[in-house]
């Protein structure tokens, strides 16, 4: 007697499916498939049942039901839910489908760049991959110019601005960087320019503004030889005209700050914190030394040196803090040690000379540059901070440290979002690929401090985790697969915080 599939009703009211595996002499095999408590897992257990009975068995194919003949059961949808779905979240919560009057595609392209960064032509794969339709590519080449638009751009900036939830005594983070094209020739806009990989490529220069965690709150494409000294003011104006902001604070590195940028953040009334070039030991430094001979600085040691204005200029009363770190100067003095070793390997012929600045040419005479390392030695592991502002030395220095927040989100658009346009090269196409960028940068920031992981892990763990659903029969079935305790804790708190938002 062959095989057959049976249902029986067991004693909690469920549906029993089982195989019936009879003999010649009437005894019976029965192998328990399952039991369904709906139409659906009946349909499903049925399924399976047939699968087992075809198991190894020759199948002729008379053009009919492949699920009923016991053929493999067909998937109508595979999705990465869970992924997509927390993103798409947290892009909501940015307040970005209101900035974008729920503009599908800019999400789409948003959200694609976190799963994959890529051209925005194979952009349409990772989207699909995702388990979704993509846009067409025509689509998307007619979306990028209204993207570059300043009206869209400022959009997503004032929903930034929302959420950072900036008033006037609010930090603000400044800093630039360079995206370089492999071009051979300038175009006005991609220019040769100082890079700090020393490239000789055309380039751009970013300016990015960020609160003082590093979400970012806008970014500025400038022409590549543009001094990055003269971007931030600009960007700062900007900033506060169009969220009506009649001071912030400012935070910067000492490397943005030249004397005309200095006057000219002075001259716009804003308060600052920021670093200091010190190429002489302070005075009150100095003093300290020969009031204290023989001993070393007390570590985190801060001498406080105020400013005033003099009697021609219109400014705030300032402070200069210095600050004195043990740690810093141990680095500082071993970086020192290695590269006057190799100034004296190449003074003596030993390697060939190369970027030192502790080499003294004069002529074709080289010597070691003594008077300038004593100087640097001197100075190492002391910190200058100069402020407007009338608080204390530790709010100062905590403030500027805080820099590293705005170099983390410099990271991450360069090498987990892959900021540099590659497929662009005109201007309006360039804008509009950094305005994804940073959308994606902001929704990537959110993720990260609502999960504690980094993007990169998020991304990598939630992306192997699929929602599938299975046609069988008449019925469509949902399936997924199990999640790992911490991807469930980490999406747990992305809808928690979501909940709290709203």
């Amino acid at each position: 007697m062959a095989p057959y599939v049976r249902t029986v009703k067991t004693g909690s009211g469920a549906t029993a499916v089982q195989i019936v595996h009879g003999s010649r002499r009437g005894s019976r095999d029965i192998e328990h498939i399952g039991s369904a408590h709906d139409d659906a897992q009946l349909a499903m257990l049925k399924a399976v049942a047939r699968q087992r009975l075809a198991a190894g068995q020759l199948e002729f194919d008379f053009g009919g039901d492949t699920q009923a003949s016991g053929g493999p059961l067909t998937i109508t949808s595979s999705r990465m839910g869970h992924l997509w779905d927390a993103l798409s979240l947290a892009y909501q919560v940015l307040g970005f489908e209101s900035a974008a009057g729920g503009d599908d595609v800019f999400q789409a392209l948003v959200l694609a760049r976190i799963v994959e960064p890529t051209s925005k032509l194979d952009s349409l794969r990772v989207i699909e991959e995702v388990g979704l339709d993509p846009p067409s590519y025509a689509t998307i080449k007619r979306r990028l110019p209204l993207f570059a638009n300043d009206s869209w751009r400022r959009g997503l900036a004032a929903a930034c601005a929302v959420h950072a939830r900036l008033g006037p005594a609010s930090l603000v983070l400044y800093d630039v960087s360079t995206l370089y094209f492999e071009t051979d020739e300038g175009d006005g806009f991609r220019e040769p320019g100082f890079s700090k990989e020393r490239r000789l490529d055309p380039q751009i220069t970013i300016g990015l503004l960020t609160d003082a965690s590093g979400f970012p709150l806008m970014v500025n494409a400038f022409e590549g030889n543009r001094a990055e000294t003269a971007t931030m003011l600009p960007v700062i104006e900007e900033f506060m005209t169009a969220h009506q902001l009649s001071d912030v604070t400012v935070v910067a590195d000492a490397g943005m700050i030249s004397d005309a940028n200095k006057r000219a953040i002075e001259a716009a009334g804003l308060s600052f914190i920021l670093g200091t070039r010190i190429s002489e030991v302070p005075f009150l430094v100095h003093q300290w030394q020969q009031d204290h001979p023989g001993q070393e600085l007390p570590d985190e040691h801060i001498f406080t040196q105020p400013w005033p204005p003099g009697p021609h200029e219109h400014r705030r009363d300032q402070t200069i803090y210095y600050q004195y770190r043990a740690d810093r100067a141990r680095r500082t003095l071993r970086g020192i040690d290695e590269q006057v070793a190799k100034a004296e390997k190449a003074v003596d012929g030993k390697v060939p000379v190369k970027r030192n600045r502790f080499i003294k040419l004069d002529g074709a005479t080289k010597s070691v540059n003594r008077h300038l390392e004593a100087k640097a030695r001197a100075l190492a592991g002391i910190k200058g901070y100069t402020t407007n502002l009338d608080t204390t030395a530790e709010f100062v220095i905590d403030a500027y440290h805080r820099l590293f927040q705005i170099e983390k989100s410099f990271r991450m658009s360069k090498h987990d979002l892959q900021a540099r346009p590659i497929y662009h090269h005109k201007r309006e196409s360039i804008d509009a690929h950094l305005t994804i960028v940073f959308a994606a940068m902001a929704v990537s920031r959110w993720i990260e401090d609502t999960t504690g992981w980094s993007i990169k892990k998020f991304v990598r763990t939630a992306r192997r985790y699929r929602t599938i659903q299975i046609q069988a029969s008449a019925h469509t079935l949902t399936a997924a697969d199990p999640l790992p305790d911490d991807l469930r804790q980490a999406l747990a708190s992305i809808h928690s915080r979501a909940r709290g938002t709203h």
